[in-house]
């Protein structure tokens, strides 16, 4: 009988028990997870802090689910990956190390946090799991003002959040615009124009310089200009780091994550990394990069559960895709979009992806119309990205098209020709190409 260890209990962990046990059913799966609820959908907080779901719509798991995976789930922290003696350590069952002949780490990643001074009083917040949105609910019952610190997704989660519970919410951005590094200028201005007219006041080119306590809680904020404001809560979303330290002290190959190969092997043969820690490689930018993306997570764990069980497979990285919510725009991001760093976040940003940033030479071409809003990016032969804001009829297309490298030589000029109704262009391009691939295909 093989025994199998999984090291986190997110959607890649989960999905690599699922895929194992397809193919062995008999092997002992022990899952070793220090989160306390288990297996639920962190991109689900976002709506938990407005109020659209109940805590229970964020589990996707029934317990007849838990019972077809045929797992142990171990309660703890893994302290230690012995790769000689085939063993892992676990905080508080230290007596019996765990055994394995197949290990997957799928330990995530976790939120920055800042070291200002005031950074520990009651009242500083971050979003990264759970307890973190129970916590702001808690905290928003009274507060009155809230700042808000960083960029990407998660910062705007809880700038909606705090706002759709009636907080004042004051928005702090070091650079001219939010998410400079994915959205374009025009992007940017619809996402904060949404934002003002739903009572946010953004600030500009302020950076918080320290947080001001009375009695132990928030009473306000201090820039680094010398500003102040006075406010009930901070909350911080300055990005996220993958939860690399375990490999790195087990030896294994790791950069910003743990570097993995084409099946999703760490440097050492019987050791599998999947999810926000695994850095994997990208055939779109042609690097090894980060995803933080649920569905990226969901396929690399299933992938490295195949192989864990003797059934080769190959991870084949699809471009970078993500349907979110922006100031309650919904907001597709797909391939390389954008380019360089974003001065409000430190790291990569949760419902990010590297592949967003790693732009190769590339022409916009875009249209718009109030907040619907079209953008593709045109490589010489391919579209290599695009987002879509507001109507979502083309989402698809552009995903297939982005993700099949189709040929788009016939409609390259039209694409680049100012004026040129974009959607309709490509809707015509994609009626015809799949047309065309269906008659290959018969």
């Amino acid at each position: 009988m093989r025994h199998y260890v999984i090291i986190g209990s997110g959607p890649g962990g989960i999905a690599a028990c699922e895929a194992i046990r397809r193919h062995d059913a008999s092997g002992e799966i022990v899952v070793i997870g220090d989160e306390p609820y288990g297996y639920y959908s962190r991109p689900g907080l976002a709506y938990l802090l407005t109020g659209e779901i109940s805590e229970k719509n964020l589990f996707p798991f029934s317990q007849e689910d838990y019972r077809h995976l045929g797992s142990k789930f171990l309660h703890g922290r893994a302290n230690r990956i012995q790769p000689a003696d085939h063993t892992v350590i676990v905080q508080n069952h230290t007596t019996h190390p765990v055994v394995y002949d197949r290990l997957l780490i799928a330990t995530g990643s976790t939120a920055m946090r800042i070291s200002n001074p005031g950074c520990e009083l009651e009242g500083v917040v971050k979003l990264d799991n759970l307890d973190d949105a129970r916590r702001i609910i808690k905290l928003a019952r009274k507060a009155k003002t809230a700042l808000v610190v960083g960029g990407g997704i998660t910062a705007l989660e809880i700038v909606e959040g705090l706002v759709s519970r009636g907080v004042k919410v004051h928005y702090f951005l070091r650079g001219d615009r939010y998410w400079s590094n994915v959205l374009d200028e025009t992007e940017s201005r619809v996402i904060e124009e949404r934002l003002v007219d739903e009572g946010v006041h953004i600030h500009f080119h302020t950076e918080l310089a320290e947080i001001i306590g009375n009695r132990g809680r928030v009473a306000g904020v201090k820039t680094t200009k010398g500003e102040m404001l006075k406010c009930d809560l901070v909350a911080v979303a300055i990005g996220v780091r993958p939860r690399k330290e375990l490999a790195e002290a087990s030896g294994l190959k790791t950069d910003r994550g743990v570097v993995v190969n084409d099946a999703l092997q760490t440097s050492d043969a019987d050791i599998f990394a999947a999810g926000d820690v695994a850095q994997v490689y990208d055939p779109l930018t042609g690097k090894s990069i980060l995803d933080t993306l649920w569905a990226p997570a969901r396929d690399q764990g299933y992938v490295a559960g195949l192989n864990m069980a003797g059934q080769t497979t190959f991870f084949h990285k699809e471009p970078a895709f993500n349907v979110t919510r922006l100031a309650c725009l919904t907001t597709t991001i797909i391939g390389a979009v954008g380019r360089g760093d974003d001065p409000d976040l430190l790291g990569i940003a949760r419902g990010d992806s590297e592949t967003f940033r790693q732009l190769p030479d590339a022409i916009a071409a875009q249209s718009n119309f109030d907040v619907n809003r079209l953008r593709v990016l045109v490589g010489t032969s391919t579209l290599i990205g695009g987002i879509v804001m507001g109507d979502q009829t083309l989402s698809k297309a552009i995903q297939v098209i982005v993700a099949n490298r189709v040929d788009i030589t016939p409609i390259r000029q039209h694409l680049l020709t100012p004026g040129v109704p974009l959607g309709d262009l490509i809707a015509d391009f994609w009626t015809r190409w799949k047309t065309t691939d269906a008659s290959k295909q018969s």
